[in-house]
């Protein structure tokens, strides 16, 4: 939850370092953290490992943080479900009392994803106004953003979102955030906004919790600059080989 602000553990900092090098070939244009101790450690971590972008500023929102939990936060997870059962509800709809509902969650992460698309419109336009569309930017997309998703999705899943790899995305953006909060958020890309996903993807693993350092891969098209319809395309969901 939010309420008990623990740094990473050991277990915590070797995951993170494992995600960093996972990530070490992806030249990000931003990277946003949630503000809580053990996010902004993970956050600082995998930029360390990063060969382009080490010094990159991380800038940190409270949009981000894990679901507030109330009651529940600092205690097992084991009395978290023994009071939904008490309530006569399950986790995780539940919401004990002092905390978050997932409604409130996923306006949260809503609010944040319009601002990240705000943010996007603005650099193309910026881009536009100082170089003219057709030069852009310099050098190819491989040159630019190396995802190491090759052994864990087919080209076909990678092009359909992106129309291949020739595009050069305006942001490349890393947001670290946590479990519960991320859940809702790929709730919000599916059920509001009509997400793409993988084709080998079940229901159990869309409504799982990601493990720690999962990595998850959406591309997001905005066409002519429309915020109110954006085109989002699952790469790859909780990815955790490197784990």
């Amino acid at each position: 939850g939010q309420g008990v602000d623990e740094p990473l553990s050991a277990t915590g900092f070797r995951q993170a370092d494992a995600a960093g090098l996972f990530l070490s070939n992806v030249k990000f244009t931003h990277v946003f953290s949630s503000d809580l101790l053990r996010a902004k450690q993970t956050a600082a971590t995998i930029l360390g490992k990063n060969k382009f972008c080490k010094d990159l500023e991380i800038k940190y929102d409270a949009r981000l943080r894990e679901r507030k939990y109330g009651v529940a936060e600092g205690r097992p997870l084991t009395d978290l479900k023994a009071m939904a059962k008490t309530a006569g509800e399950q986790c995780p709809s539940f919401t004990p009392s002092g905390g978050e509902t997932l409604d409130e969650v996923r306006e949260r992460a809503r609010d944040f994803f319009e601002f990240l698309c705000r943010l996007a419109v603005e650099l193309e336009q910026k881009e536009q106004d100082m170089h003219g569309a057709a030069s852009r930017s310099s050098g190819t997309a491989e040159e630019q953003l190396v995802f190491p998703w090759t052994n864990h999705c087919s080209e076909a899943e990678l092009s359909s979102g992106s129309g291949g790899t020739s595009e050069i995305l305006d942001a490349n953006i890393l947001v670290v955030s946590h479990g519960a909060y991320m859940r809702n958020w790929i709730g919000y890309f599916v059920s509001d906004l009509n997400c793409t996903l993988p084709t080998n993807l079940t229901k159990s693993q869309l409504s799982s919790v990601s493990p720690n350092t999962g990595v998850s891969h959406f591309i997001i098209k905005l066409e002519n600059g429309n915020l109110l319809k954006p085109e989002i395309t699952c790469v790859c969901l909780n990815q955790d080989s490197h784990l």
